[in-house]
């Protein structure tokens, strides 16, 4: 392997962990708050009547449910030549790293949020029916209950919409976005040069085992503690 093709690789490396890290990051954000509103603006949950009026919590719940859904539904591809206009206005260029962010985040953001809506529907009921009967506001009930209860199986779906991020980080290289799937295309592609091809493919591999990797680890520890959590409320229930 020669020097030139290490430089490469490890710019574009760089380029993609870049890419991913950001996108993830504002995916985590906006993913995290929105798959939580998602499950407590339903009948019977915790935020059922937000601003005092059932109404509101129908209305927010589908139309929060109609922008997931619609999201996860449109093909990156396409998303990120409509996404366009948009990425030029935030960015002020559609081309390079940091503009494919806006793209990847966009539809990585559906698809944890629906993620985190099914961790937390997991979460035992009567967990949030203590809590609450023990005095706790709605945001201790999110914050001390419900999103700790709900981390292990959200961390799982984190890492699967990380795998995501990065096969789509992969495509914005026809776009000339930059990372490995740019040198896919401009090396492995308009060159054949099939040494690039394998080593992007060995490369992105290597990437999700690791973090892909670092999710289970980090899964069976909050699932751990979710079980003491769950032990200690239960035995406070009975007091």
């Amino acid at each position: 392997m020669n020097q030139q093709l290490i430089d490469v690789l490890l710019k574009a490396t760089g380029e993609t962990l870049y890419m991913v890290g950001v996108a993830l990051l504002v995916t985590i954000v906006v993913g995290l708050p929105l798959g939580v509103v998602l499950v407590g603006t339903e009948a019977g949950r915790f935020l059922e009547r937000p601003f005092g009026s059932r109404a509101a919590g129908v209305a927010i719940n589908r139309t929060l449910d109609f922008i997931v859904n619609f999201g996860r539904s449109v093909p990156f591809i396409i998303l990120m030549v409509a996404l366009i206009p948009v990425t030029r206005a935030i960015v002020g260029t559609f081309i390079g790293s940091t503009a494919a962010i806006v793209p990847l985040s966009a539809v990585a953001i559906p698809f944890f949020a629906r993620m985190v809506e099914i961790a937390v529907k997991e979460v035992d009921p009567g967990l949030l029916e203590v809590a609450s009967s023990l005095g706790a506001s709605r945001w201790q009930l999110v914050t001390k209950v419900l999103l700790p209860e709900a981390a292990p199986a959200a961390l799982l779906g984190l890492s699967t919409t990380v795998t995501s991020i990065i096969n789509f980080s992969a495509m914005v290289g026809t776009v000339a976005g930059g990372g490995l799937g740019d040198v896919a295309i401009r090396y492995g592609y308009q060159q054949y040069s099939w040494i690039h091809i394998v080593a992007v493919i060995v490369i992105i591999f290597a990437i999700v085992m690791v973090l892909q990797s670092l999710a289970a680890w980090g899964a069976r520890r909050l699932g751990r503690r979710s079980t003491r959590r769950s032990a200690r409320v239960a035995a406070a229930s009975t007091v």
